[in-house]
């Protein structure tokens, strides 16, 4: 439902497209929200700031401090609960921090939780130097080959999940998953990025909190750095707002209107790099010095089936592994591409190649294979131009591979 069209049902690209449209005023407006930038906020007399205060403590979206964020913070705030089907989002200012905010809302001492193996690799490092200072026991599972029910206990209060995975994009079952934790209590969170929140919605299929590097695919340029959380309920906004405070978390009005620019064209942009992407799987499923593609959207990737059914698309993000190489033969090869740019981030316009560390496979229970990977962004090039310049980079590391 929209308020420009009542009583009708939009598709979800038409509702993104108008999700936190700023309101016209005397008969006219501007199309974009305004860039709205403060430190301050000002109140009509003491009475108004005595009320702002009083509401936003009751869980209202009122500001009463440059740092709670006014008009462009609130459409991008909009614009994601509508694409993810939430309660309630919040804006920080990385990724990681989204994640750390979600911790450190839900967690306490004494408090165990559950988290996929596969997951963005810097959590680790929020569990190894802070979260276990404080008491907090993390434990790592294979959310395809361990029993979940066996390992849940009775202080078990998150499973964290990401799916697909981070770097080898293993699907995992998340209304079976969800199911279980939920039946005992258990909160469930998953990051979302991989999909940028159009082809996956985690909150209709029973996890509680979905989280995105907006970053990635809702920023769309590489221009910004962001993290969203969105919860599901007002129980949980309530959790997470109180923490959010604490933090002191926000992040800039620049940045939360390139977000919400990036988002107007997110189904677009992810339509292209879907497209490219399953051209240049394909292109390496048929290379000799490849042993295995990963690319859920592939009939023979083992997520194939679950990604079918709970997913609408798939990203540009596609690794593969070489059947016989060396650490140096893999660099060899990203180093003789021309047309990727070698990065740790992706979810822009364009390419990038970075050769997976070892010690990040081996975290992941799915891995078994011994030989390089090689995981690849790909951006809105034309594809035949990257197949080009993957096959010449193939050519060029041959005596290396």
């Amino acid at each position: 439902m929209t308020a420009a069209f009542p009583g009708t049902r939009l598709h979800s690209a038409t509702r993104l497209l108008h999700a936190g449209a700023p309101a016209l005023r005397d008969g006219a407006g501007p199309v974009n929200v305004p860039v709205v930038r403060t430190s301050t906020v000002r109140f009509e007399n003491t009475a108004a700031q005595a009320d702002h205060h009083h509401r936003r403590t009751a869980g209202e979206r009122v500001a009463s401090y440059g740092r709670h964020g006014l008009d462009t913070h609130r459409a991008l705030e909009d614009a994601v609960v509508g694409l993810e089907g939430g309660h309630r989002a919040f804006l920080t200012p990385s990724g990681l921090s989204a994640i750390t905010l979600v911790l450190l809302a839900l967690l306490s001492p004494g408090d165990h939780a559950l988290v996929a193996d596969g997951v963005y690799a810097p959590l680790r490092r929020v569990d190894s130097t802070l979260l276990q200072r404080l008491g907090i026991t993390v434990e790592y599972l294979s959310p395809t080959h361990d029993d979940l029910a066996s390992r849940l206990r009775p202080n078990t209060r998150l499973l964290y999940l990401e799916s697909p995975s981070s770097l080898l994009y293993e699907v995992l079952d998340l209304p079976a998953l969800s199911a279980v934790a939920r039946d005992r209590g258990v909160t469930v969170a998953t990051d979302n990025t991989w999909s940028g929140g159009w082809f996956h919605q985690p909150l209709a299929l029973g996890a509680n909190i979905s989280i995105q590097a907006a970053t990635k695919y809702i920023s769309g340029h590489s221009d910004l750095m962001q993290g969203i959380v969105v919860v599901d309920s007002p129980a949980l906004a309530a959790k997470l707002s109180t923490a959010y405070e604490a933090l002191g978390l926000t992040i800039g009005a620049d940045d939360a209107y390139l977000a919400l620019r990036g988002l107007r064209t997110l189904p677009v942009r992810l339509a292209q790099h879907q497209r490219n992407a399953t051209a240049v799987a394909e292109f390496l499923q048929q290379q000799p010095q490849v042993s295995r593609v990963f690319y859920p959207a592939l009939p023979t990737d083992p997520g194939h089936a679950l990604w079918k059914r709970d997913f609408s698309g798939a990203s540009g993000l596609v690794s593969f592994e070489f059947r016989h190489a060396t650490t140096a033969a893999a660099n060899a090869f990203v180093d003789a591409l021309r047309l990727f740019g070698i990065g740790a981030s992706w979810g822009g316009y364009e390419s990038l190649a970075l050769a997976a560390q070892p010690e990040r496979l081996r975290e992941h229970r799915q891995w078994t294979g011994d030989a390089p990977v090689v995981r690849l962004h790909i951006g809105l090039e034309e594809p035949q131009d990257l197949i080009a310049d993957l096959a010449q980079a193939f050519a060029d590391a041959a005596p290396a591979l």
